[in-house]
Formats: C-alpha cells, sequence, structure tokens
C-alpha cells in the first residue's frame, strides 16, 4: 500500500513540476512594444508598435498594431475570429478614454480573414493613441457579429513614437502645417491685430530679416 501511494507522491510531483515549466503570458503586465523585422518578399526592414492582449475572458482577443512598412504608416487589427473574406472592407469604431467613438473602415489582407489594415486613417489614429489611457475598439465581422476589446495604452506613446519617427511622419506634419500658412494668410490675421500687436510683430519681422541676409 506505502509503494502506491509513493507512486501516486511521485506522479503528482511530476505534473506539478512540469506545469511550473511551461511558459505563460502574464496578461495583467503586458505593455505596447516596438519590433522591427524584416519582408522576406522584398528583404525590406519595417517596424511596428503593437498592443497588449485583454486579461482572458472580458473580451475578445484584438491586437491593434502602429505599423511603418514601405516608408508608409498603417493601422492594423489582428483577431482570432474572421472578420470579412480576403480583400474586402469592414468597419471599426475606437474610442481613446471618453473621448467622441471614431467610426472608420479597414480592408483585410489578401492572404488573411483575420487581418484588416488601414493607411488612410492611420495618422489621424495613432495621434489619438498618444493621448489617453485606454482604448476601446468594435470590430464588424461578415456574419453580422460585433468583435470588442479595451486595450490599454500604457507605453504606447514610446513605442508608437518611434514608428511614426521611423516613418518620418512628424515631420511630414510639420513641413506640411509649416507651407499651409501662406501671405494672404498672414495679412489677413494681421489685421486683425491692434496699432501695438502689429507695431511689435513688424518689429519681430524687421530682425527676422536682418538676421538672414
Amino acid at each position: 500500500m506505502n509503494r502506491y501511494k509513493k507512486i501516486h507522491k511521485y506522479i503528482f510531483v511530476g505534473i506539478i513540476s512540469s506545469c511550473a515549466s511551461i511558459p505563460f503570458k502574464v496578461y495583467a503586465d503586458n505593455i505596447w512594444s516596438y519590433h522591427q523585422q524584416i519582408d522576406s518578399l522584398n528583404n525590406q526592414t519595417y517596424s511596428y508598435a503593437e498592443s497588449p492582449l485583454p486579461k482572458p475572458g472580458l473580451y475578445d482577443n484584438i491586437v491593434l498594431s502602429i505599423v511603418c512598412k514601405d516608408h508608409r504608416l498603417q493601422s492594423l487589427i489582428e483577431t482570432d475570429e474572421l472578420i470579412a473574406s480576403q480583400g474586402s472592407n469592414f468597419g471599426v469604431e475606437y474610442q481613446v478614454d471618453q473621448h467622441t467613438p471614431i467610426a472608420l473602415s479597414m480592408k483585410t489582407m489578401s492572404d488573411s480573414k483575420r487581418k484588416g489594415y488601414t493607411e488612410k486613417e492611420a495618422t489621424s489614429m495613432a495621434t489619438a493613441l498618444l493621448t489617453g489611457q485606454a482604448v476601446f475598439i468594435k470590430v464588424n465581422t461578415m456574419i453580422r457579429t460585433t468583435l470588442s476589446s479595451s486595450i490599454s495604452l500604457d507605453n504606447a506613446v514610446t513605442t508608437i513614437r518611434q514608428v511614426m519617427a521611423d516613418c518620418q511622419t512628424d515631420k511630414i506634419t510639420i513641413n506640411e502645417r509649416d507651407t499651409s500658412y501662406q501671405l494672404n494668410d498672414f495679412e489677413r490675421d494681421f489685421k486683425q491685430l491692434s496699432d501695438k500687436q502689429q507695431q511689435l510683430i513688424l518689429g519681430k519681422l524687421k530682425q527676422l530679416i536682418q538676421e538672414s541676409r
């Protein structure tokens, strides 16, 4: 009898030891992470900021990524469930903290029914993610069901800014903002200033012109 007890004890200890050696993902401590990989098709490096997974059982498994590929910014969503057939459009809605929800259209990849992306809305979405603590996402699937998840934005600012820098998104935005202000705009705004403010502006303009010569 004692021999059987010893055997059962060894089996139990063996099971516990095996379970302890199995790696697992700590969902509660997950944060946004930055990655670089090589595209095997064109041998070019691309980077992406990837969101953590939600805690098991609370939401659907949705991973959100901000990607810089071929010098273009993309927002990419990947789920465990079917979204739509390859190359099809589908609706997405996201809400950062308590801000107004934003609806947009994504397109599934040509080789996947579970991944979708957008380039058109990528910059505005990435910028919105920099401002909050969490983002709530809804994905409308082809069978008229809705997948949803709340994603923490812990460490999102650092990783997303790195991806945007890889694509020079910040630089492009600044250049576009600078060139959008024309002489007509300045004259219009200048006329709305008081005499004292106009003299102050003219004085600074004169100093800039003299320094640039």
